[in-house]
């Protein structure tokens, strides 16, 4: 009797074989791939753990004490540093490791109302920081109800309790303002006439002082908005339009001041003296160039 044929194993039958053999022969790889899952997960752990402690370490954080402030002005608080890094809540050990950590300390001083522009903020190893800074220059001192409120040359409002009643009579003051401040200290007042009395003390400078000037205050005149300069003994003069808004036929700003220091000295009791009309007397007529 023939033999019945051997029958040929299906896939099914070969399936367990097959799985059997990748184990086999993947065994290994597979449990490196375990232990190498085991003791990222322990490390993890032990991370979760340890990881505060670590970071609040000094040779990974950066301490409010090791960050140095280069720019800040004689006139600015010597505690400008401190205040801004309080308000930011920066005061504390930050972490090294943090990527935003220079733009958060940039931003912490440039929102200080005392600070015009912050220059760069470089991280240093050992754990330290320098944040260089360019500051608002006060430049007059704004009469409103209850007082005075410091500004810089632009009109933005600076802080005011920073400066004595001493400190603040050494500096020009702008009357006939009625507005109030438009936004809080280390913005723009919100007014042109604040903006103009600044610029107009800004372009004096320190020639407020030397010719007993006080005051400045906006008048009308011509139809126009003009200034006028309080000084000794009664004195008044007509400055005419505020730095850089002269008006056609106007003196320039530059030669109006270079006639103040001759026109105060000439001046009697209760005189008024117009610095719009001409050229004021003794100041030098503009160069010119020589034909070739």
């Amino acid at each position: 009797m023939n033999a019945l044929p051997r029958s040929r194993p299906t896939p099914a039958d070969e399936t367990p074989a097959d799985g059997d053999s990748f184990l086999s022969r993947h065994r290994a790889g597979l449990g490196g791939l375990l232990v190498v899952a085991a003791a990222v997960a322990a490390g993890w752990a032990i991370w979760s753990q340890v990881g505060d402690r670590v970071r609040a370490e000094s040779a990974y954080t950066l301490r409010p004490e090791a960050i140095e402030l280069r720019g800040a002005a004689p006139w600015v608080p010597v505690g400008l540093k401190a205040e801004a890094l309080r308000n930011a809540s920066l005061d504390i050990p930050l972490p090294l490791d943090d990527p935003e950590l220079p733009r958060r300390l940039a931003r912490a001083f440039d929102m200080h109302p005392w600070v015009k522009r912050v220059v760069g903020v470089e991280l240093r190893n050992p754990p330290g920081a320098i944040v260089e800074i360019l500051c608002r220059e006060p430049v007059a001192m704004v009469g409103v109800q209850g007082g005075l409120m410091a500004v810089d040359a632009e009109g933005v409002v600076l802080p005011s309790a920073d400066f004595t009643a001493e400190e603040a009579a050494r500096y020009p003051r702008i009357s006939g303002v009625s507005s109030a401040p438009q936004g809080p200290e280390g913005s723009s007042w919100g007014d042109p006439v604040v903006e103009e009395g600044a610029a107009l003390a800004a372009a004096i400078g320190p020639e407020w002082r030397s010719l007993g000037l006080v005051a400045c205050r906006p008048v009308a005149e011509r139809g126009a908005r003009m200034w006028e300069l309080v000084g000794p003994g009664g004195l008044t003069i007509l400055f005419g339009s505020a730095p850089g808004r002269e008006t056609p036929g106007e003196p320039t700003a530059a030669l109006k001041i270079a006639g103040l220091e001759g026109a105060v000295k000439a001046a009697t009791t209760n005189e008024r003296i117009d610095l719009t009309a001409a050229r004021p007397t003794g100041s030098a007529p503009p160069a010119t160039i020589p034909s070739p």
